[in-house]
């Protein structure tokens, strides 16, 4: 017999079922860890003495725990809040349809199946984890078709907050951690596999009774009939199949706009001769003013606030926003909001910047404003600014800053909004002003916070790099970084509202999102307050219907709007409404 023949034989039994006459039934796997009798032990000519007891505890060992991480891959949560003793406790219907089918089926097709499933138990482990990663920070599982673009992201966030070889270290270790999974869930089914025939009745009634337990579970609603794989795959499944359809239902309501023609002298008559100053606060959720452990650091700001600036003859209506995302993505907040579009998802991001959409922004330029755009975690080129189209725009590079940066945020916001003021407010001769300011001192891993300094001292930002004007927290202290961080952020606007407002000045200021579940916990929900402030009691009558309540706050009755009803409801308010009917817009 040729050794390519012979190799073909040896692989074949390794899937057949053990017999009992003498000199059958060894597989593969016995054979490998067999080792021929010593000369002169009297063992019969060809024979094979039996493994040594630590080989075969060690086979044993290695497949038992093969067959563990074959289990904890098919019912492991996709969310750690569900990462629970109990999850374990249960029953995987794949994990039962997967071993009746190699019982079920010739040795080739054994072999054929295990060398099938292993990848793709692979492939699903590493959904799992990435369904783990994207629900902790995100708030969302992972979108298969429209994540791979947010890894550069990633990697940036990574290299702000813990220097590019931390970054680099980081894309390492999950390329790693990917091909691990994919390589040892292949070698897992295999052993598994070579296990299983080896011991096909014990195997077949074992497969029976679990069958008997698990349907009995899900008749009477025991938690222990598990088919959460199924459920996983199949919503990632219809996730795939909506991206497909959403791309030319989007396109359709791209171009329904009824402010897409609107002559410059019907758009924002209310506010004609205002300075609208409409900022974004990094992870200014809801949570912030309502969970009892951030709203004691921030609500008094904002309360305390807000008695000052009645003092000065401010007057604010605050409402809720619902953002189209949490934790992350804020500029998919920037165009809903912009826009009047729910932008959940790059791909609705892309074809938004390739349209002609009227922003927000891009009203009040027809309507001869001077547009600004002040962006100062802008440390790269941004396309994007052509479609919002300002007339001047201020990255971190034109900001001019010499301090040193805190955490992610390259600047505090103090120094942001001094430049903005002596830059594009200062002169008393220009046209009013329409600015678009992110601020960032809040954006996590909130580790380092800046103190608020008097505005006379700004100058280029040298006096944030003493320490004296720093709040360092623990990267373990998530929740004490988030609320001081919050509190910094809302206390530096109503300082400049108190320094530099007057008369001409309207402050819209808003979350672009809650904070990761790190900090709110599972399932807090995606609303963001909204405030608007004026001194000139004309700009808050003409928001009177909204129904919004008095105050920097909004309590918890407050009314809740999609963040994409905005621009409408707010181009209405303060303008003449077009010909065409306006229906405000849900999700």
């Amino acid at each position: 017999m040729s050794s390519r023949a012979a190799r073909r034989r040896t692989d074949d039994r390794v899937f057949e079922p053990a017999s009992d006459a003498p000199g059958e039934g060894v597989t593969a796997a016995d054979a490998a860890d067999a080792e021929p009798f010593p000369a002169g032990s009297g063992a019969p000519d060809g024979g094979v003495a039996a493994r040594p007891l630590w080989r075969r505890i060690t086979s044993g060992a290695l497949t038992g725990l093969a067959a563990l991480l074959l289990f904890v891959v098919l019912v492991g949560p996709d969310r750690a809040d569900r990462l629970t003793v109990g999850t374990f406790l249960r029953i995987p219907l794949e994990g039962l349809l997967g071993l009746a089918l190699l019982l079920a089926l010739p040795p080739r097709g054994r072999r054929v199946a295990a060398l099938a499933a292993g990848p793709l138990l692979g492939a699903l482990a590493v959904l799992k984890v990435a369904d783990l990663g994207f629900h902790t920070t995100l708030a969302r599982p992972f979108d298969l078709v429209l994540d791979w673009s947010l890894l550069d992201d990633a990697f940036g966030f990574v290299s702000e907050a813990a220097g590019r070889a931390g970054a680099i270290g980081a894309a390492v270790g999950a390329a790693l951690l990917a091909a691990a999974l994919l390589v040892s869930m292949t070698v897992a089914v295999r052993r598994v596999a070579r296990a299983l025939v080896g011991h096909d009745r014990a195997a077949t009634r074992a497969v029976a009774v679990l069958t008997v337990a698990w349907v009995a579970c899900a008749a009477f609603g025991v938690p222990v009939a598990d088919s959460g794989t199924s459920t996983l795959v199949g919503a990632h499944a219809a996730q795939v199949r909506e991206r497909l359809r959403d791309r030319g239902a989007f396109a359709t309501e791209i171009v329904a706009d009824p402010f897409q023609d609107a002559p410059g002298d019907q758009l924002l008559t209310g506010l004609r001769g205002k300075d609208v100053v409409l900022t974004f606060v990094e992870s200014y959720g809801r949570s912030a003013i309502e969970d009892p452990g951030l709203a004691s650091e921030v609500n008094p700001v904002l309360d305390a606030g807000y008695d000052r600036l009645r003092a000065q003859g401010y007057a604010a209506r605050s409402g809720f926003l619902t953002s189209p995302t949490a934790g992350g993505g804020s500029w998919l907040a920037h165009d809903t909001l912009l826009s009047g579009l729910w932008i959940d998802n790059e791909q609705r991001h892309r074809a938004l910047l390739a349209s002609d959409r009227l922003t927000l922004n891009g009203a009040f330029r027809r309507a001869d404003w001077r547009t600004v755009g002040v962006l100062p975690a802008a440390t790269q080129p941004w396309p994007e600014g052509v479609f919002f189209g300002y007339d001047r725009y201020y990255d971190f590079a034109a900001l001019g800053y010499r301090g040193t940066k805190f955490a992610y945020a390259p600047m505090p916001d103090q120094y942001t909004l001094a430049h903005f003021q002596r830059t594009e407010r200062a002169e008393a001769d220009r046209p009013p002003v329409m600015a678009e300011i992110p601020l960032i001192s809040s954006h996590s891993p909130w580790t380092a916070v800046p103190r608020l300094v008097g505005w006379d001292e700004v100058g280029d930002g040298s006096i944030f790099a003493r320490d004296a004007n720093r709040i360092e927290s623990a990267p373990d202290e998530a929740r004490t970084g988030y609320r001081r961080a919050i509190a910094y952020s809302l206390a530096t606007l109503i300082s400049y509202v108190e320094t530099y407002g007057d008369e001409d000045l309207v402050l819209v200021f808003l979350g672009d999102h809650q904070p990761a579940p790190v900090v709110t916990g599972p399932d807090a929900g995606r609303d963001v307050p909204i405030t608007i402030v004026a001194r000139d009691p004309a700009v808050l009558d003409r928001i009177a219907d909204w129904g919004w309540q008095d105050g920097l706050r909004p309590g918890p009755d407050a009314p809740v709007w999609p963040m994409n009803a905005f621009r409408d409801r707010f181009l209405t308010a303060f303008g003449s409404t077009p010909d065409a009917a306006l229906a405000h817009p849900g999700r």
